[in-house]
């Protein structure tokens, strides 16, 4: 993400409450981007409503099913549907990757000038794809295409983040936040990345078990009570 210290250094000024999650946290990284805008969009399909184990083992038979990496729209279009659909997907993914090919070779997802194209631009592309909503198409902007301005605010974890870090009692409507972000513009792809930090479940330090405790899970029997003293 390019300007990233100027990016905390805007957020922290226009909204000081993110100072303390800006504080505790690591140097903000995204994971690494797909070789291609499809690519990226066709695993975004595979693992929606999946766990990350799932949805990275059905990707790779889809992949495998297809030739191998990397995945072109017309390796897809020309495929067995069978074929894919033997790899694990179900059967409104295969046909919304069908769609999602389809529309990027027909021209209606740009494939060389996506920088030519506004956030919004490209949003209104990708919702045509069958599939595809705005939330896949916001995450496709700041993940694939590290976009700086998006703000998802229909996600729940930006808006249960945006909670806690401004300690208030329920996370706002996505209305709402939309209006709460606008101080944060040009920089909201930053804010969304903390409100996922702040999100993020704090991991618990459990408090160290009695020695007298130990034994009594290790042999399951109480020990003897300490004599009382006349």
């Amino acid at each position: 993400m390019a300007r990233l210290s100027a990016a905390v250094a805007h957020i922290v000024k226009v909204d000081p409450a993110f100072r303390p999650i800006v504080d505790t946290s690591p140097t903000m990284e995204l994971r690494p981007e797909a070789d291609s805008a499809f690519e990226s969009l066709l695993s975004a399909i595979v693992s929606q409503q999946l766990a990350g184990a799932a949805a990275r083992t059905i990707h790779g038979r889809l992949v495998t099913a297809l030739g191998g990496a990397p995945v072109a729209p017309e390796s897809v279009l020309a495929a067995n549907p069978e074929a894919m659909r033997a790899a694990g997907l179900s059967a409104n993914k295969l046909a919304a990757i069908i769609d999602l090919a389809a529309k990027f070779v027909d021209g209606t997802v740009p494939t060389h000038d996506l920088d030519d194209l506004s956030d919004d631009e490209i949003v209104a592309r990708l919702v045509t794809v069958r599939g595809v909503g705005r939330w896949t198409a916001e995450m496709f902007l700041l993940f694939q295409l590290r976009r700086p301005d998006v703000w998802p605010v229909d996600d729940l974890g930006v808006r249960n983040g945006w909670t806690r870090i401004h300690a208030i009692a329920a996370p706002p409507t996505p209305k709402a936040l939309m209006v709460l972000g606008e101080a944060l513009s040009p920089y909201r792809s930053s804010a969304a990345w903390y409100c996922w930090r702040a999100a993020a479940p704090v991991p618990t330090v459990k408090a160290p078990v009695p020695a007298a405790q130990r034994r009594v899970t290790a042999s399951g029997r109480r020990p003897p009570s300490p004599r009382k003293r006349a």
